[in-house]
């Protein structure tokens, strides 16, 4: 039990106020905004394909973009939190993201989408680190920290869930632009009471910012995760080699100069803790597994099963809920196991909800519960792998550069995202292309026929009514082979993942 005479001595941290309990509650918010925005997209991509008919090199960068821009600016963002306030950086990015939605929302043709995305990962960039910068700027005692991110993991889960729900009652109402629109009010709740209930953090001695640290940042992930995604996509060529070896060359450039300064970007330090690696790593592989499952899951539900939008985020939900009340439960797990242990385990756990995706097939009868099962188990394992990283990470860093390490923890995150869609889901599509059944269509046609999943059941509906169930089976056939190959290659990433926290020697959190 704690003594007076610590509490007086300052040994003991100060336990948070109903204030900062409350501002929690706007930081989660302002964590809602991004995590709605994410999966109500995923559900929307049949109603984007068919009506603004984006080549699958195009609906991936609708997707994906936006994970683009925002991890290639988050370490800069999280610096520029810690220098200007984040809570400023955080309203900011608030009015960014709106706007930026209301771009996306009224978007005429592929190209003003991705560009109405790239606005919303600029603006995305200076929310994700400031809201756990905060977290760990006003949660001084670690269990109340603990908490406190389960809470805010909780919300990444609880938006997720909602944007199901939400995205398939406005996709079966209105059009597919009204998706981005439902940010509007929750950034106008950021806004109204954000700045009184956040208090304002920086680091009080941040140093000079840093230009050239600044764009070798960017110029080290965006080329590398271009260069994976186009890979995975088209095959290998020069030019992505090309691509990829600036990134590599910008990432070395970046580590020595950061090795140099004395108010370094990125503090490598970090690094060498064991807990603070391993919870990175852990991140970007957990999330990785999350993002492939929804990205070809919503459109396995309606394409595949003929699902309508609001059939299929009902589907999705307990896989989603499951992530939210794992996140919570991760609180009390950490007290009770080493962090490893809880951290590893969950890790097993979203494999093994992986490995039921094997079990999917065209028919619904059959399919139903596999999915919900393995959805379930992925869900609640990413859940609880995400707090426990997100805690390690914020705990191992100083309360002044709450800001920088954040952004690494949330890069982890977001890398995680573009590298699932982008790996996963070219690799679904990939063995889709090679397992449908061209023989009934014209040499001239085969392009748009095999472009996507969408596309082949569009281009089913103008063939011969003969022709039409015949070739809709190939396709499906062909989808559900590539969910298969994903699920396999997702499983083994993720049991990667668990040895790797399982070996972490650390102390409960």
């Amino acid at each position: 039990m704690t003594t007076q005479i610590e509490k007086r001595a300052g040994l003991v941290p100060p336990r948070a106020t109903a204030r900062d309990w409350a501002g929690l509650a706007v930081l989660a918010l302002a964590l809602l905004l991004l995590s709605v925005d994410a999966t109500v997209l995923d559900l929307a991509v049949p109603a984007i394909s068919a009506e603004l008919a984006p080549t699958t090199p195009q609906l991936l960068w609708i997707i994906d973009v936006y994970s683009f821009v925002l991890a290639g600016l988050l370490v800069v963002m999280g610096n520029l939190g810690d220098r200007i306030g984040r809570r400023r950086l955080l309203l900011i990015g608030a009015v960014g993201f709106g706007l930026a939605s209301v771009l996306a929302a009224w978007s005429v043709h592929p190209e003003m989408l991705i560009a109405a995305r790239v606005l919303q990962g600029v603006a995305g960039a200076t929310l994700m680190p400031a809201t756990l910068g905060l977290i760990r700027s006003m949660f001084l005692d670690p269990r109340q920290r603990t908490v406190a991110i389960s809470v805010w993991a909780a919300m990444a889960g609880g938006g997720a869930a909602a944007g199901p729900l939400l995205g398939g009652w406005l996709l079966e109402h209105y059009w597919w632009g009204s998706v981005f629109l439902v940010n509007l009010p929750v950034m106008l709740v950021l806004l109204a009471v954000g700045p009184v209930l956040v208090p304002e953090s920086r680091d009080p001695k941040p140093g000079r910012f840093d230009l050239a640290s600044a764009v070798l940042s960017i110029l080290a992930l965006v080329p590398v995760v271009y260069a994976v995604k186009e890979c995975a996509a088209h095959g290998m060529s020069v030019r992505l080699l090309v691509i990829g070896a600036i990134g590599v060359i910008a990432g070395v450039l970046f580590v020595r100069r950061q090795r140099g300064l004395t108010h370094p970007m990125l503090d490598l330090k970090l690094f060498a803790l064991p807990g603070f690696r391993t919870a990175v790593l852990t991140n970007l592989l957990a999330v990785f597994a999350l993002a492939g499952v929804l990205f070809s899951g919503s459109q396995y539900l309606q394409l595949v099963l003929g699902h309508s939008p609001m059939r299929a985020g009902l589907l999705l939900l307990p896989g989603l809920a499951a992530s939210v009340f794992a996140s919570l439960a991760a609180a009390w797990l950490v007290r009770v196991l080493r962090p490893a242990v809880v951290l590893g385990g969950a890790l097993v756990l979203a494999a093994v909800g992986s490995v039921l995706f094997l079990w999917l097939s065209p028919e619904a009868a059959t399919s139903t519960v596999p999915f919900i099962f393995g959805f379930l188990f992925i869900g609640a394992g990413v859940g609880v792998a995400l707090t426990v990283s997100s805690d390690l990470v914020v705990s191992s860093a100083p309360a002044a550069r709450a800001g920088a390490a954040a952004a690494v923890s949330e890069t982890a995150y977001e890398a995680g995202i573009a590298l699932g869609v982008a790996i996963l889901g070219s690799l679904t599509m990939a063995v889709f292309r090679g397992g449908l059944d061209l023989s009934l269509v014209p040499g001239d046609q085969t392009g748009a026929a095999s472009e996507s999943l969408g596309g082949a059941t569009e281009f089913a509906r103008r063939l011969p009514e003969s022709a039409t169930n015949g070739f809709l089976a190939s396709a499906h056939e062909a989808f559900v082979s590539g969910v298969h190959v994903a699920a396999i290659g997702t499983a083994m990433v993720l049991l990667i993942a668990a040895v790797v926290a399982f070996r972490l020697r650390t102390t409960r959190v």
